[in-house]
C-alpha cells in the first residue's frame, strides 16, 4: 500500500435523501463537491455516482473517509441478519426482559419485539460471579451443541453473552473457541470485547446489534471497496464510527455496532473542526437534512460523546457515541391535517423519491421545503432537484386543497404554519441537548448546517435566544466535510465497580495505562499521516445504592481516590445541585479514549476565492417578495460572490449551490476570512 501523504482527500456520507462528497486538493487548494440521490437499495452506487459528479480521478486520490448509514437503516428498520445467541443457563430472556420499561409510558399494551427472537436464545451451563470467581465450569459439549442447533436453523452471526464476563472473560474465550470450529464464517460476538462493563442487559443488546448488522456492513465495505480498486483506487479506506472518529474499513466490520449514528457524527466533527477556527468553541449544531433533524452539543471545541444512548426503545447501544438527537422534521417531512383537524408535520417524510412537489418527480404531499418556496425563501429555478413540470401555482393548489381549507387559512397562513410547526419541534431537540443537561443555550452559538439548516436557523435562534448563528461554507455537505478532517479513534471501558474508600492506588492508573497502550497499537496499523496521538480519560461514577451513572473527565490518570471523590461530588452538584456527602461514592467504569490527530486542512478554498466580488452590491443577483409575518422586497445574493469581510442587515436571502441562507430582519451577518457566515440575532420584529 503507497505511503499515504493525505495530499488529496475525499469525504463522502451518505444521507437518507442525499449522498454528499467533498474533494480537497491541499496541493493545489482544488475544491470539488458533488451531491447526488441516495441509493438506499444499494448505497455504494451513491457513493460512486458522487465520485463520478465530482470527475474525481481515483488513481490520484490519497484518502477516501466515508460515513455510511448501512448499520443505522438496519437497526431502524429490523433488516438484520439471523442471529444466534448462546448464554448462561437461567438468563436467555435478559434481552426481552430488559429493565422493565413499557414501549408506551400510558395505556395497557404496547409492542416489543427483542432482536434475536426466544427460539434462537440458547444457554448452557456456566457461571461467573461478580468477582469472576467460577461458580459453574463452563459444559463444551453444550456449547458445541447450541452453536449446530443454531446453524441447523439458519443462523448466520452468533452472540456470546455470559454473565459476568467483563470481570473474567475466560468462559467466553473458550466458547468462542469451540463454535469456531463448526461456525462457517467469522460472525462470531463475544459481549465481553466490544463492551467490557456490568449491567449484562445493555451489554447484551449491544453485542446483538453487532452481530445481527455485522454481516450486512462487511458485505457493503466490501462491494465498495471492490468497485473502489476496478476504478483505480489503490490507498485505504476509512469509515466513520459513531464515536466522532474513524477506522480502517479492514476492520470495520468486527466492532460493527460502533458506526451506527456515523453520519450525523461526521457533522459534528466538522462543526467542533470548523467553530474552533472561527472562534466559537461552544456550539449547539443543527442539522436539518431532507428527511430528519439532528443536534447535538459542543463544549470547548469538544463534542459530548456518551455510551448511554438508546437510538429506539428497548435499543440501548453502549459503545461511545456522538450524543446527538434526532427529530423527524426535514426538508422533505409531510404536512397534514390529522384526524383531530390540527396541523402537523413529520415525522413521515417524501425522501428522496419522489421527494417534496417541488422537486417535480412525482411527490403529491405538501413538505416542509413546499412551504418555504411558497413563502419566496426557495428560488425554484436553484433547487438542486427540480426536474421541471411543476409551477408555484401547482404547489399553491396542493396547500389550498390538503392544508389551507381544512384550516380554514390562507396559503400563506398555511405555509407559514407549516415551518412555525416544525421550528417548534426542532426547537425541543435543541432543549433535550442544552437545558434538559443544564445548559444556558444564551452560551453557545447555533452552527447551522445540513441542506435546510440556514433556512431555520436564525428563526430557532430568536426562540431558543442565542445570540449568534455560525453557518459554515458549505452547509449541505458539512457532514462529509466531517469525514475530511475526523481524527482516528478508539475508545475503551472497564468495569471496576469498587467503592473510592476500597480502591487501591495505581488501580485506575494501570486500568487507563492498558487501555492506552491498546488504541496506539491499534493506531499503529493504520497507513496515515498524523500529528500526533493523545488520550482522554474519564470515569463512570455513582452513589452507592443509585443505578444512573454521572461521567466525570480526568486531565491526569494518575489521580488519586481523594481527588476524584472531590471532582465527582463537583461533577454531581453541577449536574442536580445536590451534594450527598454523606453517601459513599462508587467508581463503576474507567473509560480511555485514544485519538490519533490527522494533518489540519485549510477550509478556506471551500469557497473559491477567485469567485469573490469587491462590493456586496456585485454580489447581489436580485430580489423578490419574501414573507416574514408579512411581505417584504428581499435582496438575493449569491454567497459565492461574496466579499470578505462583507456585512449585510436582514431581510436578505443568501443562495449557494448546496444551500439557502434566510436572514430575517433585524438580524445581521458578515462572512470571516475562513468563508463563515457569522449572524447576530436582532430582536422580533
Amino acid at each position: 500500500m503507497p505511503d499515504q501523504n493525505n495530499s488529496t482527500v475525499v469525504g463522502v456520507d451518505v444521507g437518507g435523501t442525499f449522498t454528499d462528497l467533498v474533494l480537497l486538493d491541499q496541493t493545489t487548494g482544488a475544491v470539488r463537491l458533488a451531491k447526488v440521490p441516495s441509493t438506499l437499495d444499494n448505497q455504494a452506487h451513491g457513493v460512486v455516482n458522487a465520485l463520478i459528479a465530482a470527475g474525481a480521478n481515483l488513481a490520484e486520490v490519497d484518502l477516501i473517509v466515508h460515513g455510511t448509514t448501512t448499520t443505522t437503516n438496519a437497526v431502524l428498520e429490523r433488516k438484520l441478519s439471523k442471529t444466534g445467541l448462546i448464554t448462561t443457563m437461567g438468563f436467555r430472556d435478559v434481552l426481552e426482559l430488559g429493565r422493565r420499561t413499557r414501549p408506551q409510558a400510558y395505556g395497557m399494551k404496547g409492542e416489543f419485539t427483542p432482536i434475536i427472537p426466544r427460539n434462537l436464545r440458547l444457554e448452557v451451563p456456566e457461571r461467573m460471579d461478580a468477582s469472576g470467581a467460577v461458580v459453574v465450569e463452563l459444559d463444551t459439549d453444550a456449547v458445541r451443541a447450541a452453536a449446530q442447533n443454531l446453524l441447523d436453523q439458519g443462523c448466520i452471526s452468533v452472540v456470546i453473552h455470559f454473565l459476568h464476563a467483563y470481570a473474567n472473560p475466560a468462559h467466553e474465550l473458550r466458547a468462542a473457541e469451540i463454535v469456531a470450529e463448526i461456525w462457517p464464517n467469522e460472525h462470531i460476538t463475544m459481549g465481553h470485547s466490544l463492551l467490557s462493563e456490568s449491567r449484562e442487559y445493555e451489554r447484551g443488546v449491544t453485542a446483538a446489534v453487532n452481530a445481527s448488522v455485522q454481516p450486512l456492513l462487511e458485505r457493503y465495505i466490501k462491494r465498495l471497496q471492490d468497485r473502489l480498486t476496478e476504478d483505480g483506487y489503490r490507498s485505504e479506506l476509512l469509515v466513520m464510527n459513531g464515536n466522532g472518529g474513524m477506522v480502517s474499513a479492514s476492520r470495520v466490520s468486527k466492532e460493527a455496532a460502533k458506526t451506527v449514528m456515523s453520519g450525523p457524527a461526521s457533522g459534528v466533527m466538522a462543526a467542533a473542526y470548523t467553530g474552533k477556527l472561527a472562534g466559537f468553541e461552544n456550539l449547539i449544531t443543527y442539522d436539518m437534512g431532507g428527511t430528519s433533524t439532528d443536534v447535538a452539543l459542543i463544549q470547548n471545541a469538544t463534542p459530548a460523546v456518551s455510551n448511554e444512548i438508546e437510538i429506539e426503545y428497548a435499543m440501548p447501544i453502549h459503545v461511545p457515541m456522538v450524543d446527538v438527537r434526532t427529530v423527524g422534521a426535514g426538508g422533505g417531512s409531510i404536512a397534514r391535517v390529522n384526524a383531530a383537524g390540527l396541523l402537523d408535520v413529520g415525522p413521515q417524510s417524501a425522501g428522496a423519491m419522489p421527494g417534496p412537489i417541488c422537486y417535480g418527480r412525482g411527490g403529491t404531499d405538501p413538505t416542509i421545503s413546499d412551504a418555504n418556496l411558497l413563502l419566496g425563501r426557495l428560488d425554484p429555478s436553484k433547487l438542486n432537484a427540480i426536474e421541471g413540470g411543476i409551477s408555484v401555482a401547482d404547489i399553491k393548489q396542493v396547500f389550498s386543497e390538503k392544508l389551507a381549507e381544512p384550516l380554514n387559512a390562507t396559503t400563506t397562513q398555511a405555509a407559514a404554519a407549516v415551518i412555525h410547526m416544525a421550528n417548534a419541534k426542532m426547537a425541543g431537540a435543541i432543549r433535550t441537548v442544552s437545558v434538559s443537561l443544564g445548559h444556558d443555550p444564551r452560551d453557545f452559538a447555533l452552527f447551522a448546517f445540513g441542506g435546510a439548516g440556514p433556512l431555520h436557523a436564525c428563526a430557532l435562534a430568536r426562540e431558543l435566544g442565542v445570540p449568534k448563528v455560525l453557518v459554515p461554507a458549505r452547509p449541505g455537505i458539512t457532514n462529509a466535510l466531517g469525514c475530511v478532517v475526523a481524527d482516528l479513534r478508539h475508545d475503551f471501558v472497564r468495569t471496576l465497580n469498587t467503592p473510592l474508600d476500597h480502591l487501591q492506588n495505581g488501580t485506575l492508573s494501570a486500568a487507563f495505562a492498558k487501555q492506552r497502550a491498546t488504541g496506539e497499537a491499534l493506531i499503529a496499523k493504520e497507513n496515515i499521516q498524523l500529528r500526533g496521538v493523545r488520550a482522554l480519560y474519564s470515569v463512570d461514577m455513582q452513589f452507592i445504592g443509585q443505578t444512573h451513572l454521572l461521567r466525570v473527565d480526568i486531565d491526569d490518570p494518575e489521580i488519586s481516590p481523594s481527588d476524584l471523590r472531590i471532582l465527582f461530588e463537583a461533577a454531581y452538584f453541577a449536574r442536580f445541585k445536590v451534594e450527598l456527602a454523606e453517601i459513599r461514592a462508587n467508581l463503576v467504569n474507567a473509560n480511555c479514549s485514544v485519538i490519533g490527530a490527522r494533518e489540519p486542512l485549510d477550509l478556506s478554498t471551500l469557497l473559491p476565492p477567485s469567485e469573490r466580488r469587491e462590493t456586496l452590491k456585485q454580489a447581489q443577483t436580485g430580489t423578490r417578495q419574501v414573507y416574514f409575518n408579512d411581505w417584504h422586497e428581499t435582496p438575493i445574493y449569491w454567497r459565492d460572490h461574496l466579499p470578505n469581510g462583507a456585512k449585510m442587515l436582514g431581510p436578505a436571502v443568501i443562495e449557494q449551490l448546496d444551500t439557502t441562507i434566510l436572514l430575517e430582519p433585524n438580524d445581521s451577518a458578515k462572512s470571516d476570512t475562513q468563508g463563515n457566515l457569522i449572524i447576530t440575532v436582532g430582536a422580533i420584529t
